[in-house]
């Protein structure tokens, strides 16, 4: 199986959502979702969101726009950004099964990024449960749920110990892939292409000859 770390926050996610399909086809396994908070990773690792550095900023949405014309995607984009995405993380967190929660995570991205609608109110999140033939009462009850909440932390805990830092991530057994540019990096390795571990070990072995000031 192959896991799918997400947060619709990211327009590379979105991005990466809308190629699921291939990966599935290409290499015939289950593709897992898993909704974790990108804020939490930012913090567990100390960075900066890429929309909280104007300069990154800039470039993010130009590139998105020129990935999504190579893919043939349409990007309205959300009303503000960053937003909040924890109403549609805890919903997807709430849907139990995988087929049912990886349609919900692929139909809000696509809502908030290539619809331009805001996800982060309950309105917009029923129309999207609705359209996926899912409980939006049920489901949106769940989704303030104590239980909830802590499920989406954990994973996201799980996440970080994994070493992911940064949505979306794929990973295929012990092996990870950021980015929506990483695809065929990930469909090379599922079908047996491997890097030379012994040379990434020397790599990381070396040690750093400057550390920059905090």
């Amino acid at each position: 199986m192959i896991d799918f770390y997400f947060d619709p926050i990211s327009p590379y996610a979105w991005l990466a959502g809308t190629q699921l399909n291939r990966v599935a086809k290409e290499t015939g396994l289950p593709i897992i979702a898993k909704p974790i908070l990108f804020a939490g990773l930012l913090k567990a690792h100390g960075h900066m969101g890429p929309a909280e550095i104007p300069a990154k900023r800039v470039y993010t949405f130009t590139d998105v726009l020129r990935r999504a014309a190579s893919y043939g995607l349409n990007v309205e984009g959300p009303p503000a950004h960053p937003f909040n995405p924890l109403l549609a993380l805890r919903t997807a967190t709430a849907i139990k099964d995988n087929e049912q929660r990886l349609q919900f995570a692929k139909a809000i991205m696509h809502a908030a990024w290539s619809e331009g609608k805001d996800i982060t109110v309950d309105a917009t999140v029923q129309q999207v449960l609705e359209a996926c033939d899912l409980d939006p009462v049920a489901l949106l009850a769940a989704a303030t749920s104590a239980e909830v909440k802590q499920s989406l932390i954990d994973a996201t805990e799980q996440a970080i110990a994994l070493g992911i830092f940064g949505v979306p991530s794929f990973c295929y057994q012990d092996q990870l892939f950021w980015g929506d540019d990483r695809i065929d990096e990930l469909l090379h390795c599922v079908k047996g292409r491997a890097i030379d571990q012994e040379q990434l070990s020397l790599i990381l072995s070396r040690k750093a000859a400057v550390k920059r000031k905090s």
